[in-house]
Formats: structure tokens, C-alpha cells, sequence
């Protein structure tokens, strides 16, 4: 049997690869056009449900730093300039939902859902700023238990989920421009993956803005850390920073100031890692744990939900009447 799950499990990856390959053979790219941001995760989930997570420690790996990559290579794609003109409307914002997020969620967990203050504070980070990898940054400094990480984090993997097939069809319903949906993408979506998986589906200037936003909402991880620390008494904590970041910020710079007269490297390396992203997303689907899902309790996730609408319903609010 396992020797079945193995080929069906590299049969899958196999078929995500083939999809874009196709897409640079011209009498073949209209077959790749199925391989998106949302199916590749879809892929990984169901057959995480049907024989299980097979490969824990390579899902792990190839989800953490495949995703990575792909993030700092589609800044290869980005011009500086156009990105901070293109993002600037939502850092302020930015700044507002993350402060607000905190401190909602603590007041929820607390006064509503009654809710172990340690779960409701990774749930609360995951949501304000980048789900898994604030959670983790955090967890630490809380002096988190695992049951309590994994509740947090089987929360936050269940809404990026949720989000990345929602998205995009409420975007076009809505009639959002590009701009309007990448920040709506970046503020009101947890995990990076998710963002730049939604922002990847409904268009290219929805991509760049969403993916500029929420690395520049990612970089808090630090203060939000360094403030825990002091409000949980914790001193000489180790605080782990999303170093792939500056990276990304590094490949815009190059794309912007040494790759100007070659813009066709930047886009053959940008859209590569569009295609990364979706192998990348497969492997986070299909790292799925049946006991982590088990483990979230109905206050985890009313919290989760909860928080998640208000900010979502928040950001549109600002979108359409600001």
C-alpha cells in the first residue's frame, strides 16, 4: 500500500510540474492553464485526507523553503518604484490592522470565547500578521506547549485554505481592480503562501501588490516579538526573523537597477516562481495532519473566524469608502 500512496504522491507533483512546463510549449500551453495557486493546494489536501501525511519531514522542508524561494523570485519580476507607489496605500493600514487585531483578539478570547490566554494569543499573532510564521516566532516566547501551537496553527491552516479558494471568485464578483484585491488579499489573509497564491489567481498587478504588502506586514514579526517578550517577562529570548524577506527586497533591486535593460531575465525568473509557488502550495496541502484538525476546538476557531471576518470586512470597508 505505501508503495501505491508513493506513486500517486509523485504522480501528483509530476502533473504540477508538467502543467507549467506546458506553458512555454506553444502548441501546448493552453493545458497548463489548470494548474493554479488554489488546485495545487486542493491536490495536496485531498490526498493528505485520503492516505494521510506520508512524507512529514519532506512536506515540511519543500513547503518552508520552496515557498521562499518563490517569494524572493518574483521580486525579480518587480520594479522598486512601482511596487512602493503600488503598496504605500495599504501601510498605513497596515500598521492600524495589526494593532487592532491584537488587541480585539485579546479581548475576545478573554471576555467572549473564554478562551486558554496562550491560544488566543498565537491565534491572534497568526491572524495580525503572517500566520504560521508569526505563530512560530511567538510560541517560543509564551513558553507555548505543542498542543497549544498546534491548535493555533490548525486554525490558521484551515482559514489560508479557505481563503485561497474564496478569494479571487469574491474579488470578480465584487468587481475589484487589481490594486483594490491585493490589498485586501495582503491585509485579510494569514500565511504568505495563501496571499501570494490569491493574489497569483486573480492577476499579475494583484500578485506584485499583495506580495509587497504583506512581506512589509510580515517585518513585524520582530516588534511583536520583542513586545511579547516584555509583556510575558521573558528576557534574552531569541527572536527568529523571516531573513528570505530581504531578500525579496534584494531581487527588486536588482530587477530595478541592474536588470533594466534585460527585463526579460527578471520575467523568466518572476513567472518560474509563480510556478514554484504552486508546487509549493502542493506540499503544504499535502502536509496536512489529521491531528492537528482534531485538536482545534469550536472557541479556537470561533476566535479564528471571528477575528478573520472582522478584518476582512474592515479592509473592504476601507477599500470601497476611503
Amino acid at each position: 500500500m505505501e508503495k501505491y500512496k508513493a506513486i500517486i504522491y509523485y504522480t501528483l507533483i509530476a502533473l504540477i510540474v508538467s502543467g507549467f512546463i506546458c506553458t512555454y510549449i506553444p502548441d501546448l500551453e493552453q493545458l497548463g492553464t489548470w494548474v493554479s495557486p488554489p488546485i495545487a493546494l486542493l491536490l495536496g489536501l485531498l490526498f493528505a485526507l485520503m492516505f494521510g501525511n506520508i512524507y512529514p519531514k519532506l512536506n515540511k522542508a519543500m513547503s518552508k523553503y520552496l515557498l521562499q524561494y518563490s517569494v524572493v523570485g518574483l521580486g525579480f519580476g518587480m520594479n522598486l518604484y512601482t511596487s512602493l507607489e503600488s503598496g504605500k496605500d495599504g501601510m498605513l493600514f497596515t500598521i492600524i490592522s495589526v494593532i487592532g487585531t491584537m488587541l480585539l483578539g485579546w479581548l475576545l478570547a478573554k471576555h467572549v470565547f473564554k478562551l486558554d490566554p496562550k491560544i488566543g494569543y498565537l491565534i491572534s499573532s497568526g491572524t495580525a500578521i503572517c500566520g504560521g510564521s508569526a505563530i512560530a516566532a511567538v510560541g517560543p516566547v509564551v513558553d507555548a506547549k505543542s498542543g497549544q501551537m498546534s491548535v493555533a496553527l490548525g486554525v490558521v491552516f484551515i482559514l489560508n485554505a479557505v481563503a485561497l479558494f474564496m478569494f479571487p471568485p469574491v474579488g470578480q464578483m465584487m468587481g475589484m481592480s487589481q490594486a483594490d484585491f491585493g490589498l485586501w488579499a495582503a491585509i485579510a489573509i494569514h500565511d504568505t503562501s495563501s496571499v501570494v497564491g490569491a493574489g497569483g489567481a486573480f492577476g499579475d498587478e494583484a500578485l506584485k501588490v499583495a506580495t509587497t504588502i504583506k512581506l512589509t506586514r510580515a517585518l513585524w514579526i520582530m516588534p511583536l516579538a520583542l513586545v511579547t517578550a516584555w509583556i510575558f517577562k521573558k528576557k534574552d529570548q531569541r527572536i527568529a526573523v523571516p531573513i528570505f524577506i530581504f531578500f525579496f527586497i534584494l531581487a527588486m533591486l536588482v530587477n530595478t537597477f541592474l536588470l533594466q535593460d534585460y527585463p526579460q531575465i527578471g520575467e523568466v525568473i518572476s513567472q518560474l516562481s509563480r510556478h514554484g509557488l504552486n508546487v509549493a502550495l502542493f506540499f503544504i496541502g499535502a502536509g496536512l495532519s489529521l491531528d492537528v484538525l482534531k485538536s482545534v476546538g469550536v472557541k479556537s476557531m470561533l476566535l479564528g473566524v471571528s477575528l478573520w471576518l472582522i478584518i476582512s470586512l474592515s479592509t473592504l470597508a476601507y477599500i470601497f469608502f476611503t
